[in-house]
Order: C-alpha cells, then structure tokens, then sequence
C-alpha cells in the first residue's frame, strides 16, 4: 500500500508536465479497452491504469476547494475532536480501517462486492473492472493540486501519535492532508456503482462513506480532509458524464452485471 501512496505522489508532481492520465484511448465508435496494456499507465514508473480525464478536463481541487480549517476555527475544533475520538474506535473498526487503507487492486473494492451480489474482480466482466480501475485514478489525482499547495500535516504527525498503518507513515508525512484521495477514491467506486447497480445505492454509498470515514479512525486523515476528498470525487464523477469512453464502458459494464445477476 506505501507503493501506491508513493505512486500518486509522484504522479501528481508530473501532472503539469502532461504525464498523467489522458482519455486518448480509441473513440466513442470502438470497445473501449479493457487491459492495462491496451489503456496505459500513468508513467514508465508509476503502474497505474490511466484515467480516462486528462489534466486538462480534470476539475481543479484548488478551485474547487475552500482552504482547510484554520487554526483556532470551530471546524479546527471539530477536525481535533474526531481525531480524539478515533482513538476509542473499537478494535473491529479499527481493523476495518486498516484494511479499507489498501489501495490496490483488487483489494481497494473487495469490501463493495458483497454489497453487488457479483465478483468485480475475478476476470468475468472485463468492462466493469477497467471502468472502476480507471474512475479511481481520474479521482486520485483530482485531489492533488490541491493537496500539494495546501501540504497539511496529517492528525497523526500533528498529535505526535500513531496511526493505524504504521508502515505507511513515512510516506504519508510527505503527503498533503488536505483532501483525502483515499476517501475520494471510495466515493468514487460508490458512485460508479451505483450507476451500475442503482437497486443497491443505498448500501453502496454508505459503503463508500465508511470507506472515507476509515482514514478518520486510522488518524491519517482530517474528518474535513474526507469532507472535501468527497467533494472533489463527486466533481470527477459529474465531469466523466461528459467523457465518451467512460459513458460507452459505463453501458457495457451495465451489461456485464445484468448477466452475471
């Protein structure tokens, strides 16, 4: 998991230079594809599909997002209170939060499975798997302008105290706060499932709450961090209806799941 946070580190530093994510992948008339290989990554050094927003088209975090909570505010207060909180998390929410830390695929939408009914992850619906795999790198990245021009320090390293994921913590203190990728991305896979199967919306979106809320009870993230990683995901996702490649693989993955249900 450290990899894949050191991954969308580096990979929004190249961001202005037009390294990351671009849709340039077929057109709205073919398949769209459904490998790494036919999609791309990010960069030679960073593995992750590309998303199907370039820069570009990406909505600006920056723009988008108020300046996190200032010291002394009621919301600074409140940010505090629910670090205070997270550390009387009861163990099973603790151990829920450390396993909602893992990024990769396909553990990062593994805890959305039950709540589909059907496998996402086990090869059978090609569509599904690359439309969700590349929504969260498209909400991943949205995040970092943001996060780099704000660089706030994490609850953990501001309280001097530990995390749920002490390997990750290194890594994480080179990381800006504010907003949360990892919330944005759980937003992300609820949203996109939802659209998948909006019978299930319900649970899927509480699902992807919880998910957000995971990085508050492991005390790497700010309660306003989640606040905000939800904002810039449920963005991308209102961008992405506009993008052809996602709304033509949308269609096929609907298609997949219909008949494995």
């Amino acid at each position: 998991m450290a990899d894949i946070v050191k991954s969308l580190i580096i990979a929004a530093a190249l961001l202005p230079a037009g390294c990351a994510t671009s849709s340039g992948v077929g057109d709205a008339a073919t398949s769209p594809p459904t490998t790494v290989e036919a999609v791309g990554v990010v960069s030679e050094r960073i593995p992750l599909p590309r998303g199907f927003l370039s820069p570009a088209d990406a909505p600006d975090s920056l723009a988008l997002l108020p300046p996190p909570p200032a010291a002394g505010s009621a919301a600074k207060a409140a940010d505090q209170q629910a670090y205070a909180d997270a550390l009387t998390a009861p163990d099973e929410r603790q151990a829920l939060a450390a396993r909602d830390a893992d990024l990769g695929w396909p553990g990062v939408v593994s805890s959305f499975e039950p709540i589909a009914g059907v496998s996402l992850t086990d090869g059978s619906k090609p569509h599904a798997e690359m439309l969700l795999r590349r929504a969260m790198t498209d909400a991943g990245l949205a995040t970092y302008r943001a996060k780099t021009h704000y660089n706030r320090v994490r609850p953990f390293a501001e309280n001097a105290g530990p995390s749920c994921t002490p390997a990750e913590e290194e890594a994480l203190r080179g990381d800006g706060s504010y907003p949360s990728g990892h919330t944005a991305i759980g937003w992300m896979l609820a949203l996109v499932l939802t659209g998948l199967l909006p019978d299930r919306q319900d649970a899927l979106l509480r699902r992807g709450y919880d998910f957000g809320q995971s990085r508050v009870i492991c005390r790497v993230h700010w309660y306003s961090d989640t606040v905000a990683g939800r904002n810039v995901a449920s963005a991308t996702y209102a961008r992405l209806q506009a993008d052809p490649i996602f709304r033509a693989q949308a269609e096929l993955a609907r298609r997949e799941i219909a008949a494995a249900r």
